[in-house]
């Protein structure tokens, strides 16, 4: 058979997408150590027994509850009762921001509070932020034990918070929106040395 697309690899995380319901993870196979074979769990009927040298277990696939790869230790809180993570033109504008900042998604954690209302004892011990920029997310929400008006840089430990409106308030060419954006770009500037 010819193959026009030859043998391409996906990434795991591509790959965790389109399996999201139906891995099962096989552990110990006979081969070289810390391998692992992932299946999907149709091609197996439940009833098939399994030899001793390999073991079936079914763990739940992990839901990723952050967008990005957080490289940089950067963490961005929204709040966005409409999307898993972010709205499209929410994450193009943040996108564009980010690339004026000669950083990337790659380099970040997106996380939405909507539909992950976690402490920020909990982000300290899963992501470390180094800087935490907080879209229409009151500190209070988080359990930081200061408050602070927009735009202002605050240093509480070893992280760097910077509290900003919705991100709705970005959107558009008006003159409002051209001050909401110049003075996130102002503060984001301080904030990355730039």
């Amino acid at each position: 058979m010819n193959n026009k697309f030859g043998n391409i690899e996906l990434p795991d995380f591509v790959l965790v997408d389109f399996f999201r319901d139906n891995l099962v993870i096989v552990n110990d196979i006979v081969g070289p150590p810390n391998t692992q074979v992932v299946a999907a769990s149709q091609s197996m009927p439940a009833d098939t027994t399994i030899s001793p040298a390999i073991k079936k277990t079914s763990l739940p696939v992990p839901k990723k509850w952050f967008l990005g790869d957080n490289q940089k230790h950067i963490v961005i809180l929204v709040n966005d009762i409409e999307s898993v993570y972010l709205r499209d033109e929410w994450l193009q504008f943040l996108s564009n921001i980010l690339g004026a900042c000669k950083l990337n998604l790659g380099d970040v954690a997106i996380v939405n509070h909507a539909n992950n209302s976690m402490l920020f004892a909990d982000f300290q011990q899963q992501l470390a932020p180094k800087h935490f920029i907080l879209f229409d997310v009151a500190t209070q929400q988080i359990q930081l034990p200061f408050t602070m008006p927009f735009y202002q840089l605050q240093q509480f430990g070893s992280t760097q918070f910077l509290l900003a409106p919705s991100l709705a308030l970005m959107l558009g060419n008006t003159d409002a929106v051209k001050m909401e954006k110049s003075r996130l770009w102002l503060s984001l500037k301080k904030m990355f040395n730039i």
